[in-house]
């Protein structure tokens, strides 16, 4: 009686535990690493297996030439919210589980359209991307099996896959001015007449010298709305950079007038600017030639 007593207990802390959903540590943790290049978001979402003692890459652990899920327990995730290239090889946005074949001169890293593939259930025909990715020896052990995305630019990114002495590399590479540009045109389209909006496919459009009569209108109706010493030097540059220096000169002039009475604690990360900018229009400026039949004494 008592024996069925303690089995009944236990079976009731079974069931207790399996409905509960307790979060037990796992052998091979989760992990999940965010990063942004340029306007691109790319998030990998990966279980990370540690060596404790044995060796990656071998016929009894992560053999070498087969199919494997680069890292532990479900698929790894790979999210990307544009369209990006892999070594040159185009990848559309969206979520595709990372799958590799490891090699000992050569790797191949494949993204899979199969959000939850395995070993067993991988085909080659789900393939989004397969490149190839050249490892070399890291001349240090890392325990734990790691992605990275290093090398960040506001175009570029590496992503490093690395483990025991092993590293292997992909080059990232998103068209950030090309993707910045369509939306700053989009915001526009949408919000004509926000100022905010405005100003940033103004400040936008000024750094990559494009549209620059459509930004000085832009400005016009920004400064229309409220006059202060940011738009007016954004619209001074504007005229610059058309050579229209006669323009630009009273533009910054007044900027940095404004700007010395704005009580604006941001203003002198912008004063120096202004006030080399308002050098260099004057510097600029054509010199007055004197008139006919001025400038000599009659004998």
């Amino acid at each position: 009686m008592k024996k069925m007593m303690l089995s009944a207990v236990g079976l009731l802390l079974l069931a207790q535990l399996a409905t509960a959903q307790v979060k037990l540590p796992s052998p091979s943790p989760g992990a999940t690493i965010m990063q942004t290049v340029g306007i691109t978001d790319l998030t990998v979402k990966y279980s990370r297996p540690s060596l404790k003692g044995r060796t990656p890459f071998t016929d009894a652990f992560v053999p070498m030439g087969k199919v494997w899920r680069t890292g532990a327990n479900g698929a790894t995730a790979f999210t990307t919210s544009t369209d990006l290239t892999i070594d040159g090889k185009t990848l559309p946005a969206g979520t595709y589980a990372i799958m590799s074949i490891p090699a000992a001169d050569k790797w191949t890293l494949i993204f899979t359209k199969n959000a939850g593939v395995t070993e067993q259930t991988y085909k080659q025909d789900e393939d989004a991307l397969r490149v190839s990715m050249t490892p070399s020896n890291l001349g240090e052990k890392v325990e734990t099996f790691t992605i990275g995305i290093n090398n960040v630019t506001d175009s570029t990114a590496t992503m490093d896959i690395m483990w025991a002495d092993v590293k292997a590399s992909a080059n990232l590479g998103v068209n950030t001015t090309a993707l910045a540009m369509a939306g700053i045109d989009k915001a526009v389209a949408e919000k004509p007449d926000d100022a905010g909006t405005l100003m940033a496919a103004a400040n936008y459009n000024l750094s990559k010298g494009r549209k620059l009569e459509e930004s000085l209108m832009y400005v016009d109706k920004a400064i229309a709305q409220k006059e202060n010493y940011r738009n007016l030097w954004v619209k001074a540059q504007l005229l610059g950079k058309m050579g229209k220096y006669a323009e630009a000169l009273p533009v910054a002039q007044k900027a940095l007038a404004m700007g010395e009475t704005s009580g604006d604690a941001a203003f002198p990360f912008f004063k120096d600017a202004i006030a080399k900018g308002v050098t260099d229009y004057q510097a600029k400026m054509p010199v007055a030639m004197p008139a006919k039949g001025k400038g000599k004494k009659k004998a």
